[in-house]
């Protein structure tokens, strides 16, 4: 990462473009790997899954205000509302939003590894019904990845 006091040299950026789709589900699915193992092996069924933006519905859903409002969305039963008799059931999801991830990322001085895994732990910690300070010692344990 670059610091506002040593930029990159323009030839770096010279040809970049903004990081697909493809490419976040990457930095996702190194930021799941990095998760402790407990914590994945709870994850069992769970999947990740990288959009653009929220759909029209989920939008309305959350009343949220613009597409931009969400970077992340846990969609399912959680597991602390689980029980066996639930059949039929979808699987678990985690959402991730690319142009708002992205947008994001633009306004702060972030890097891009640490925003999808912060937000990647913090829609799975709804997965789990975890707090705030449970989700940030995972994260802090996961460590980032640039």
């Amino acid at each position: 990462m670059s610091s506002p006091d040593k930029p990159l040299p323009v030839s770096k950026w010279d040809g970049a473009s903004a990081p697909t789709l493809g490419e976040i589900s990457g930095l996702a699915d190194a930021a799941y790997a990095r998760l402790p193992e407990k914590f994945r092996a709870l994850c069992e069924g769970l999947v990740i899954h990288v959009e653009d933006f929220p759909s029209e519905e989920v939008l309305d859903h959350m009343r949220a205000q613009s597409e931009f409002d969400l970077l992340g969305l846990f969609q399912g039963v959680g597991l602390p509302f689980q029980s066996d008799a639930m059949s039929g059931q979808m699987p678990n999801m985690v959402w991730l939003y690319r142009r708002p991830i992205l947008d994001y990322w633009a306004e702060h001085e972030e890097t891009l590894g640490h925003i999808v895994t912060h937000v990647l732990v913090h829609e799975i910690g709804h997965h789990f019904g975890l707090s705030d300070d449970d989700m940030a010692a995972i994260e802090a344990e996961a460590g980032e990845a640039d």
